[in-house]
């Protein structure tokens, strides 16, 4: 897989669940966690409550109770990053 491969993937990911709930240029909370156990299952925990919400606000830099693409994409960086340092001291 390339880097462009990767790109396009991380596109089409948040494509396919931004909207469900109306706009497309947007994740709301429900989306999000739908993503997060579908796409990042074992990775990120949103069993327990609150979970979602505390995840939410923090990637909510704008206050607007929903998840842009910025915000989206600074939160796989950071999720790439964890991992990384994670498989790398194995």
């Amino acid at each position: 897989m390339s880097v462009l491969d990767s790109i396009g993937f991380l596109i089409a990911t948040f494509e396919r669940y931004a909207g469900e709930d109306g706009d497309k240029r947007t994740l709301s909370k429900p989306e999000l966690k739908k993503l997060i156990q579908t796409e990042l299952k074992g990775l990120i925990a949103t069993s327990k409550p609150g979970e979602v919400d505390k995840l939410m606000d923090d990637l909510d830099h704008n206050k607007d109770k929903l998840v842009d693409f910025k915000e989206y994409m600074t939160f796989m960086a950071a999720v790439t990053m964890i991992c990384h340092e994670f498989f790398t001291k194995q």
